[in-house]
């Protein structure tokens, strides 16, 4: 995941000999690697913390006695980064992390611009900005100098993709696998909220070994939704009823809460709606929609059998489930119900 460090060497001016004529490496959270500067750029702060954990982490394998120090630049003091910076008695290696470059002082970005024209020896610099125009001559600087510093971004994630990928991410960098079906439950549980599903894939992988199934998933996350939502949704979205009930009532007794329940019908309905009439390959259509390939495929044996009409039917009744169970109507368990006979019949509802 961290490749090869990079250090500048004694008497390397960084900004000049680059500024004007390149820019920088521009990398994903999880390919950071060293440098001697390195720009975290981007809203989503729990990206940022895995980016910095994992190039303290490796720093720190290379070398034991790696000296960390914080600096907030919105609380700068004049001259504290070039003290931090400046050579130690054993000359360890050092990793500045500053934050809240977004709010830097006035002082901290001149001390930035001067500590950029000679970086100092076996240090790393991290500089953390969360967006905005201010400190736009610094980002310019850095993002000039292409021989010492890299940018890493961390923007928010929204697509369900999106935190997909970032999931199997993290179980890669532990080398291990999650199972198509857990890692969509897993996601589905926390899609509202990145750091309790990044807590969740860390807990997962401290207590479980092998690869991460269906039933680990559901072990861990019944509470916010069990992987038996899944296959209430998937009897019904295939016509049979009678196995949808069956599920439904397995999973009510389980302790599956009806909320996500109704959401996971939503969710694979609205999948269904997106890619009904695209047509192409599976790597183009989820490319297009921002999917996955097997998303797309699943969606497309979804189909079999809907029409446009039963499928937009059966999206308004999640729609009408979804606020019935959130205190709508009195009997929550009879909009599940019912919401399982119309999307069962096609979109059709029960006569």
């Amino acid at each position: 995941m961290v490749g090869t460090r990079a250090r500048s060497g004694p008497g390397r001016t960084g900004v000049s000999a680059a500024a004007g004529r390149r820019v920088i490496p521009v990398l994903t959270w999880n390919e950071i690697r060293p440098a001697p500067v390195i720009l975290l750029s981007g809203p989503e702060e729990v990206l940022a913390e895995r980016s910095l954990t994992i190039i303290r982490d490796f720093l720190r394998t290379e070398d034991p006695a790696l000296e960390v120090s914080d600096i907030a630049a919105d609380l700068y003091h004049p001259g504290e980064l070039l003290t931090v910076a400046s050579p130690s008695l054993f000359g360890e290696p050092r990793l500045i992390r500053v934050s809240a470059v977004e709010k830097a002082t006035e002082d901290f970005l001149l001390d930035a611009l001067r500590y950029l024209e000679q970086p100092a020896d076996g240090t790393t610099l991290l500089l953390r900005h969360r967006g905005g125009v201010r400190g736009k001559k610094l980002l310019d600087r850095v993002r000039a100098a292409a021989d010492i510093a890299i940018e890493v971004t961390c923007p928010e994630l929204r697509k369900e993709i999106e935190k997909q990928d970032f999931v199997v991410a993290e179980f890669r960098a532990a080398g291990r696998r999650i199972a198509p079906a857990a890692l969509r439950s897993l996601v589905t549980a926390f899609s509202d909220d990145l750091r309790e599903l990044a807590a969740t894939c860390r807990q997962l992988l401290a207590d479980t070994p092998g690869e991460i199934t269906p039933s680990v998933v559901a072990q861990y996350c019944g509470g916010r939704v069990d992987t038996n939502a899944f296959a209430v949704a998937d009897a019904a979205i295939a016509g049979h009823r009678g196995d949808a009930l069956i599920a439904l009532r397995h999973a009510l007794d389980g302790g599956t809460d009806p909320v996500p329940l109704v959401a996971v019908f939503a969710m694979k309905l609205r999948t269904m709606a997106r890619v009904s009439g695209e047509t192409g390959g599976e790597a183009r259509v989820a490319a297009a929609l921002g999917l996955a390939p097997w998303q797309v495929g699943r969606a497309r044996r979804d189909l079999s059998g809907w029409e446009d009409e039963g499928l937009a039917a059966a999206i308004v009744a999640t729609t009408t489930t979804d606020a019935a169970v959130k205190g709508a109507e009195r009997d929550p368990v009879f909009a599940l119900e019912r919401l399982v006979a119309v999307v069962a019949g096609r979109g059709r509802y029960p006569t």
